[in-house]
């Protein structure tokens, strides 16, 4: 009995503590996830942003990726990318995501941000 209880202690506190990790910066780094997170940045931000760790941005002023976390801290991104991304850039698309699609973005932005 007192192992059903530890068990499910346990799993409660695993499931609770998800979002926080999360909150706290830990993204998946896992290769399906970088590969997804890199996926979405193709799609929604390429046209304008370099979006490897060594491409240079289409649009003049347009931040590379792998430079983002000397500008903003990474997790400070997550709340904007869920109510979508406003910025007095007139001509960048207000985009909200998934919460998976968070992740695993900001999963991949942190793997190529410049050492």
């Amino acid at each position: 009995m007192r192992t059903n209880a530890l068990f499910w202690t346990g799993l409660i506190a695993c499931i609770l503590s998800g979002p926080a990790l999360a909150a706290s910066g830990i993204y998946p780094t896992d290769p399906a996830s970088l590969a997804s997170g890199r996926e979405i940045a193709e799609i929604h931000c390429a046209a304008c942003h370099a979006v490897a760790a060594d491409d240079e941005s289409a649009l003049e002023g347009a931040p590379p990726f792998r430079e983002l976390s000397s500008l903003y801290p990474l997790d400070s991104l997550e709340e904007s990318l869920a109510e979508g991304i406003v910025t007095a850039h007139e001509n960048m698309p207000e985009i909200a995501f998934e919460p998976g699609d968070i992740d695993a973005f900001l999963g991949y932005l942190t793997s190529i941000q410049a050492k």
